[in-house]
């Protein structure tokens, strides 16, 4: 669970400090950068698992994948900065498994990550390409201030039983200054020798190589941050039958939605339970879930085609209609793969998703919303096999999300002025409610009513826009065309008129 993620030197995230709790909404216009703080958390996982310059390619641009390495960093004007930087706070489970299926246990399960990644000019180095390792540090939170660092209201129950263990020494460290700079991997298995590699030669980073055996807090570290999944559903993906030799994980496009549900209808037993009674449970609780979406549901069930030996996802109607999946709409098989995501206990994971309205009927975008916050962890409960350890992190620009949103969970992303050495640019700042929990941080962003009201009440907004080229293209191009908010039989029914207004 990311908890708390400073990020500068990164696209547009310059000295950027977002908290996080269990579910958070980050609403904000097109391209002012909500997308490149989900950028910054994909960057961190793939960093955890890969090359740096591997990592480094994944990074989406506007054209899609990036292959210029260089635009990684934050520029003003032709001017590139020479070094990005990354810290995350997060809670990791308490134990876990490697690939080999070694058991690893956490000495403490509250850690920071830091990384600095430098830009070489002179490609010396082929292993690492023209990305250098600056600083890698992995070090405990302090228990004693446990309290004051996870600062969203949580309960006492929940705390103890995601917050635990205590540590001196730091897990990964940095030493040194330039060609003599290297990273120690401090291990915490009782084993007294301290790894060192030269940073300069280093074409990953000391937390990808990490094990159970060596290291098993930072195995941890690093296997949490594996877990962190930018979800990308793909109607197509989610519309494909499945093999029955498929993997039972959803993909993060969605692929694998039916193997998924039958393998959780077929694996997860409970209280004695036969497999059959299991299956018919978890079809039904899918059910009344989607039934919240759209009211023409009467049972959900997997397909079992021997002959072909594919699983097909059927949902079927109050009329005895089947429908399969290629048949639901997109809006539909999103809907239902977030909540097949909700009933396995197994996904413990952070889960980025961008715009959880595409697809969905503005009257049902609270049951959208009501879903996801569902996914993620119940801070008022201890964490355990039915309040696994999950958090959600959405974005948006839709007026209806943001005003659905519990208020301490949205921060408005807006686009800032700053002057650094004489230059001025503009900065992506996430900005948080008044009187919400992280209002009450020193000098974090307050977002503004004005701002504000521009998502509580677009129509006003738009007609007092002040964006005089924005008007004359209105003018020129729909001149006779009259708009539905200027019907005089809606006046009365909007919330608030332009007059008003």
């Amino acid at each position: 669970m990311l908890t708390r993620l400073k990020v500068s030197g990164f696209k547009n995230l310059v000295d950027v400090d977002v908290r996080f709790g269990p579910f958070t909404c980050i609403a904000g216009a097109n391209g002012v950068g909500k997308s490149n703080l989900f950028d910054a958390i994909n960057f961190l996982r793939v960093l955890a698992d890969r090359p740096l310059i591997d990592a480094a390619l994944t990074v989406r641009d506007e054209a899609g994948r990036t292959t210029d390495i260089r635009s990684l960093f934050h520029r003003v004007g032709d001017r590139y900065d020479d070094r990005m930087s990354f810290e995350a706070e997060m809670i990791v489970p308490n134990e876990g498994f490697d690939d080999l299926g070694q058991k690893a246990r956490a000495s403490i399960t509250f850690l920071r990550y830091a990384i600095t990644l430098g830009y070489r000019r002179d490609n010396s180095h082929r292993s690492s390409g023209p990305l250098e390792l600056i600083k890698e540090e992995l070090e405990h939170v302090q228990t004693g201030k446990n309290a004051h660092q996870i600062l969203f209201p949580h309960s006492n129950s929940w705390r103890k039983t995601a917050l635990r263990g205590r540590r001196v020494s730091p897990f990964i460290s940095t030493e040194g200054k330039e060609a003599k700079r290297v990273i120690n991997l401090h291990p915490d298995n009782g084993m007294r020798r301290i790894l060192s590699r030269s940073a300069a030669s280093l074409p990953r980073t000391v937390l990808s190589t990490t094990n159970a055996a060596e290291s098993p807090t930072a195995f941890l570290a690093r296997h949490e941050m594996q877990s962190w999944r930018l979800l990308q559903l793909e109607p197509s993906s989610l519309r494909r039958p499945d093999e029955f030799t498929a993997p039972t994980r959803l993909g993060i496009d969605g692929s694998h939605l039916a193997a998924t549900l039958y393998h959780l209808a077929q694996a997860h037993k409970t209280n004695g339970k036969s497999i059959q009674e299991n299956a018919e449970r978890i079809y039904s609780q899918l059910a009344n879930r989607l039934a919240e979406l759209i009211e023409d549901v009467y049972k959900i069930s997997i397909d079992r085609d021997e002959r072909r030996e594919l699983l097909t996802l059927l949902v079927t109607g109050r009329d005895g209609t089947f429908h399969p999946a290629r048949a639901l709409s997109d809006g539909t098989l999103r809907f239902l793969a977030l909540a097949v995501l909700e009933l396995d206990p197994e996904t413990r994971e952070l889960l980025c998703f961008e715009e959880p309205e595409n697809g969905i009927h503005p009257e049902r975008i609270p049951a959208m919303l009501g879903l996801l916050q569902d996914i993620a962890t119940d801070v008022n409960e201890a964490i355990g096999e039915d309040n696994p350890l999950r958090q959600v992190i959405v974005n948006t620009h839709s007026p209806v999300v943001v005003g659905q949103v519990p208020d301490d969970s949205l921060l408005v992303a807006e686009l800032k002025e700053s002057v650094r050495d004489q230059l001025r640019f503009k900065q992506v700042c996430f900005s948080c409610l008044p009187d919400t929990w992280r209002s009450k941080i020193p000098r974090n962003p307050v977002v503004s009513k004005g701002k504000l009201m521009a998502y509580l009440n677009p129509l006003a907004f738009v007609d007092n826009l002040n964006d005089g080229s924005s008007r004359r293209a209105v003018k020129r191009k729909h001149a006779r065309t009259r708009r539905v908010v200027d019907r005089e039989d809606l006046q009365l029914l909007l919330p608030f008129t332009q007059e008003a207004a």
